[in-house]
C-alpha cells in the first residue's frame, strides 16, 4: 500500500515538472585546485639559485584586461647552455646541483611567475628558447609558447616560427634582457599584445 502511495506521489511530481525547453549550457572548469599533485619543494629552481650561469627569468601573467593572474601556473623545459638536451632525473627532488631544464612555478597575487634557471644554449642552430606551458583559470586546457632569448638576431630572423609571423606578434615571444642579466617576460593570454599560443 505504501509502495503505490510512493509511486503515486513520485507520479504526481514527475508530472509537474515541465518539458525542458532549453539546451544545458557548457561544462565550466572546475578550481583552478592547482596546489594538488603540482606542487613540489624548489619546483621553480631549475637551477640552484646563484650558482654559476644562474640567472632568473619571470615576469606577469596577464588577463585579457591586462590584470595580473594571481593564480596560474607556469613550466618550462629548455636545453643546458651548452645546447645539450638535459636527461637527469631530479625534477621533483631538487639536489642543489643536477640540472633538469624543467620547471613549475605559481603565480603570485600580482601575477608574477619567476624561476631560477640558465640561458639555453641551441640544440641544433636554431634560436634558443624555453618552451612554456601555461594553465589558468578559465582555460579548458593548457597553452604552449615560447620564451626567446633577445641577443642573437640573425637566429631569431632565421627561427621558422618567428619568421611567419609580424613582428608586433613576434615580440610576445622575444624576453626582454636586464641590466643584472636576467630575463623578463610578460605572457597575455587575450587582448592587446596577446600572447602567440602554439597548437600542437
Amino acid at each position: 500500500m505504501s509502495t503505490d502511495r510512493t509511486r503515486a506521489v513520485s507520479g504526481d511530481r514527475a508530472a509537474q515538472v515541465p518539458a525542458q525547453t532549453h539546451e544545458p549550457t557548457p561544462g565550466q572548469t572546475v578550481g583552478p585546485f592547482f596546489a594538488f599533485g603540482l606542487d613540489s619543494v624548489k619546483k621553480h629552481e631549475v637551477a640552484f639559485p646563484h650558482s654559476p650561469g644562474a640567472i632568473v627569468l619571470g615576469g606577469v601573467v596577464r588577463d585579457g584586461a591586462g590584470s595580473p593572474i594571481p593564480d596560474a601556473v607556469v613550466e618550462i623545459f629548455a636545453a643546458d647552455s651548452d645546447g645539450s638536451v638535459p636527461r637527469e632525473r631530479g625534477s621533483f627532488h631538487r639536489d642543489d646541483h643536477t640540472f633538469t631544464g624543467f620547471g613549475r612555478a605559481f603565480t603570485t597575487d600580482e601575477g608574477h611567475y619567476e624561476f631560477w634557471t640558465r640561458n639555453p644554449g641551441s640544440v641544433s642552430g636554431e634560436a634558443p628558447f624555453f618552451a612554456v606551458v601555461v594553465f589558468a583559470r578559465g582555460l579548458p586546457d593548457k597553452l604552449h609558447t615560447r620564451i626567446y632569448l633577445p641577443e642573437n638576431e640573425a637566429a631569431l630572423a632565421a627561427d621558422p616560427l618567428l619568421a611567419s609571423l609580424s613582428p608586433e606578434a613576434r615580440g610576445t615571444l622575444v624576453a626582454t634582457r636586464t641590466p643584472a642579466g636576467h630575463l623578463t617576460h610578460d605572457i597575455r593570454l587575450q587582448g592587446e599584445r596577446e600572447t602567440v599560443f602554439i597548437a600542437y
